[in-house]
């Protein structure tokens, strides 16, 4: 595990050492905790918009087309 010294605005500190005192849980692991959840959020997010792109995109769609097609003859088989 690597160490990573940061600097936070006095608001935001003041909120963790509630939160870790209330949750009897290290600041560091709450960090941990919600900067896997928000990367995460960004990581759903991307695919959101690569998803909507693609749909918007004839060759992409009509590729996607010719596999359902392709899946579909196969149950038929």
């Amino acid at each position: 595990m690597s160490t990573f010294t940061s600097t936070l605005p006095d608001d935001l500190l003041n909120r963790l050492n509630e939160l870790s005192q209330k949750q009897t849980m290290p600041k560091n692991k709450i960090i941990e905790k919600a900067l896997s959840i928000y990367l995460d959020q960004i990581n759903k997010a991307e695919y959101i918009k690569s998803y909507k792109a693609a749909a918007n995109d004839k060759e992409v769609m009509d590729i996607a087309e010719e596999g359902m097609i392709d899946y579909f003859n196969q149950l038929n088989q």
